[in-house]
């Protein structure tokens, strides 16, 4: 039991989370829940005032003086009725307001913490499980749960008001009354337990059967798909993972359905049975007929209202369960973080970049570079060649400082890039990765995000797209810069991936940066466009210092250094007439390519 109430320690946090967004909703939501739940009472004691009164003027000779207090009664409870409509009208509007902030308060929270996580929780199912946990139906939670907690807080209170009035009548109805409800609210929270931990255990295979439902509806694996008559497998498989956790929960329901029946006969039974004896009073003349139409209301509505009571704990309870996966996720922290006292950014690069004995495995625990050291010259341009899987990427998100190095450290100016603001350093370099994104947005946008202090109308976006060969493409299109790209939304225009490669290379060249990164920028690009790319990138780059990361070695022997890596090490390390001249792994490599050519 102890456990179980722990659970609710989350509500606290869920409250907190809905008073930040809409406190003037909370607030009003409890003062109309607590000015609904006096209502009730005086609903049934005025049903009793009327029953009386007709009972007594079916005897009395003055009908006129018995007919108007029995309209007057009626009115009293015609006005109760429609306050309990207005209120409860009014609370809906309320609880929708509130529920629509706090869901989109809170939808700012995960999307914070989503972009503050390190790159390395990707490497982590884990972490993809306890995502999705958060996302289904977390967010609804803390609205829900505060809801409840007000409805509970409306029952409790007009539940006082009829138990104290049943009290009046018997106390052993007032027993019977809780007696009744408790068996069905204990099988409630077994099977709200039951049920979360049935979810938590079952979290992979969902997310399992959500990828292929994925990979079936997106447009990013349509030509796949059906090239390879991939749809009828993963259909199957989708639907074979479906049935196994419909089975299950539908076990667990039909489970909690024949606790339902066994609990509600319960409650019949000590309904009539009140009913019976509140009769049996009324017959040798104990209550009058308007006490017991008052007392069997009273005990009706306490019954449900009692029921209702222990639903909404449950409910909470539920709840509880289910924010906790919530805050499981809101918890987690970034391990790549700004150090307690940071040194200032360089501005340009004086000294140079040195790379001293770095190592780095991801969290899987497959080790990718070794004790590699290099330095880089301000504004030197470094091309990084060698196989898949060599390392050549990894080094430039460590240098992006997406990770933080296992061993060893990357300095620039003498300085460890982990001494720098992380958002401060990410702002001195412009990387294109070879998994670049198309943003199904305007191609303003698709540029202008490369560097968003400037203005959306700046003219150093055409700037970029001229240098990046993508500006006659641009102004090809409908809209020209206006125009949405990608077939997600309406009247959009789709690129062949070379020209998406442009603008995405357009993007780089926009952004105020001491290094620059491209890491296979022109692998969807011919040879000619190739060629006048880089040759308008080393104008751009001439004073910066470059980065290139490139399968084409006739692209690298444009650099003014070439490091070769090879199974997370370096290799070699030299100009590209050197490295020929030396006959190792380049120049075989090298060799290789041109003979594809001649």
């Amino acid at each position: 039991m102890l456990k179980k109430l722990s659970n609710f320690k989350f509500l606290k946090s869920a409250y907190k989370i809905v008073w930040q967004s809409a406190r003037w909703e909370a607030a009003a939501n409890t003062l109309v829940v607590v000015a609904s739940s006096v209502l009730p009472l005086v609903t049934v004691y005025m049903m009793k005032l009327t029953i009386d009164a007709v009972t007594q003027g079916l005897g009395a000779e003055d009908k006129e003086a018995a007919v108007a207090r029995i309209l007057l009664y009626v009115g009293v409870i015609g006005v109760t009725v429609l306050l309990h409509y207005a209120f409860s009208s009014l609370n809906g509007y309320i609880s929708e307001s509130m529920s629509l902030k706090a869901e989109d308060h809170l939808s700012d929270r995960l999307h914070d913490k989503s972009i503050a996580l390190d790159l390395q929780y990707y490497e982590n199912p884990d972490y993809f499980d306890t995502l999705h946990r958060a996302q289904q139906g977390a967010i609804q939670r803390p609205a829900a749960a505060f809801k409840n907690s007000t409805q509970l807080l409306q029952n409790g209170l007009s539940l006082i008001g009829m138990m104290a009035l049943l009290f009046s009548f018997h106390w052993s109805v007032s027993v019977l009354l809780i007696a009744a409800v408790i068996p069905g609210v204990l099988f409630r929270l077994k099977f709200s337990q039951r049920l979360y931990r049935w979810d938590r255990s079952q979290t992979s295979t969902q997310r399992h059967a959500y990828y292929y439902h994925f990979l079936l509806t997106s447009d990013f694996y349509a030509k796949e798909i059906r090239l390879f008559q991939l749809g009828p497998l993963f259909i199957k498989r989708f639907h074979e993972m479906r049935r196994v956790l419909r089975g299950e929960r539908l076990g667990i329901a039909k489970k909690r359905t024949i606790a339902d029946v066994g609990a509600n006969f319960v409650a019949v039974l000590a309904v009539y049975g009140s009913f019976g004896f509140m009769a049996w009073r009324a017959v040798y003349g104990f209550i009058t007929i308007g006490d017991l139409v008052m007392y069997y209301q009273a005990f009706q509505r306490g019954l449900n209202y009692f029921k209702s009571l222990l639903g909404n704990a449950a409910s909470l309870y539920e709840d509880s369960l289910y924010l906790s996966n919530l805050f499981e996720f809101l918890d987690l922290e970034p391990r790549v973080v700004d150090p307690p006292q940071a040194t200032p950014i360089f501005q340009t690069i004086e000294q140079g970049i040195t790379v001293e004995n770095l190592s780095f495995g991801y969290p899987s625990g497959r080790p990718v570079l070794h004790d590699i050291s290099f330095y880089v010259r301000p504004g030197e341009h470094i091309a990084l060649v060698g196989e898949n899987g060599a390392g050549k990427t990894t080094l430039i998100k460590l240098l992006c400082r997406l990770y933080d190095p296992s061993d060893g450290a990357i300095c620039i100016d003498g300085v460890d890039l982990r001494d720098f603001r992380v958002n401060e350093l990410r702002r001195r370099i412009s990387v294109v990765f070879q998994d670049f994104v198309r943003y199904h947005l305007r191609v303003r946008d698709n540029i202008w995000f490369g560097n968003i202090e400037l203005d959306e109308e700046s003219p150093r976006i055409r700037e970029s797209a001229r240098a990046a060969d993508v500006d006659p493409v641009i102004r090809s299109l409908p809209q020209g810069y206006e125009t949405t790209l990608g077939k997600m939304f309406e009247h959009g225009e789709e690129l062949s991936i070379g020209e998406w490669q442009k603008i995405a290379l357009a993007r780089a060249f926009l952004r105020d940066a001491q290094i620059i990164v491209l890491d296979e920028p022109t692998s969807a690009l011919d040879a000619k466009s190739e060629y006048e790319i880089f040759q308008k990138f080393r104008e751009l780059a001439r004073e910066k210092t470059a980065f290139l990361i490139s399968h084409r070695l006739s692209t690298a022997k444009m650099a003014d250094r070439i490091l070769v890596l090879e199974e997370g090490r370096i290799v070699e390390d030299g100009a590209h007439d050197h490295l020929i001249a030396k006959g190792g792994v380049y120049a075989r490599m090298f060799a290789l390519q041109s003979e594809q050519y001649r």
